[in-house]
């Protein structure tokens, strides 16, 4: 009711066709609660989108600030070239010349052991039978070793090519040197007949004498002579054994 005219007034709903009387409170609406639930759904939508805007955004930034991190650092840290890579190059060079040389050192003193050491030697016969293919591989593979190594390691440096062919040389060697070997340790006398293993064994027995600088002059020479008899036709020792040998015996004699 209007107060002042003292009549109800009504007003009609532009949703419905009721009327509603203008002077009572407004209540809601089903119309509005529709607007809610769009406005929420659209929100639901909105939300993970912006999330990943947001990530998309921060990961940029990040790839950018280490992009220009890395360029400092490479402004910083300038790349080696010119004089200083020639240096390195040398460096590294020298350093691998210097170690083949040693390993072929190392390898050479292997072998002087069974040459100085005659029992040594024909408790592994194989290391001088030149019958059998990995003694012969050693030997051969010695020889160009030997024939490549330079006066002084120095003069490789500016010859490359030599030094590359010294270098595949030596580890022939060595891999060969490491094949005779092991194959001897495995076969020791076993190639031998019994009658010519009892023949190397008494050589052994007399070069140990022949060796034996306690031993008197005339017996040490007996020795040798009878050890070379028993070794012929199975065995022939090294040159450096047998002048270490004859030195050893003349030295004596000529006291």
């Amino acid at each position: 009711m209007n107060w002042r005219c003292g009549r109800l007034c009504f007003a009609t709903c532009s949703g419905c066709d009721r009327r509603v009387d203008v002077n009572t409170p407004r209540s809601w609406h089903p119309g509005h609660v529709g607007l809610i639930i769009r406005l929420a759904e659209l929100l639901i939508v909105i939300l993970p989108l912006t999330g990943a805007i947001v990530a998309a955004v921060r990961a940029f930034g990040r790839r950018r600030t280490d992009e220009r991190s890395r360029d400092f650092d490479r402004i910083q840290q300038p790349e080696v070239t010119g004089t200083d890579g020639a240096a390195r190059s040398s460096a590294a060079l020298w350093s691998a010349i210097r170690r083949v040389v040693d390993e072929h050192g190392r390898t050479d003193a292997r072998w002087l052991e069974y040459e100085l050491d005659v029992a040594k030697l024909l408790d592994f016969p194989l290391m001088t039978d030149m019958r059998d293919a990995n003694t012969i591989a050693f030997h051969k593979a010695k020889l160009r070793a030997d024939f490549l190594r330079p006066v002084k390691a120095e003069d490789l440096l500016d010859d490359r090519e030599g030094a590359a062919q010294y270098m595949a040389a030596v580890e022939d060697y060595v891999t060969a040197f490491n094949a005779a070997e092991a194959e001897a340790i495995r076969r020791r006398r076993n190639d031998f007949s019994r009658a010519d293993q009892q023949r190397i064994a008494r050589a052994q027995s007399l070069l140990r004498v022949a060796a034996d600088p306690a031993a008197a002059a005339h017996e040490r020479q007996r020795a040798y002579d009878v050890a070379r008899s028993e070794l012929d036709g199975l065995l022939v020792l090294p040159s450096a054994t047998q002048a270490n040998l004859e030195r050893g015996i003349s030295g004596e004699l000529e006291r």
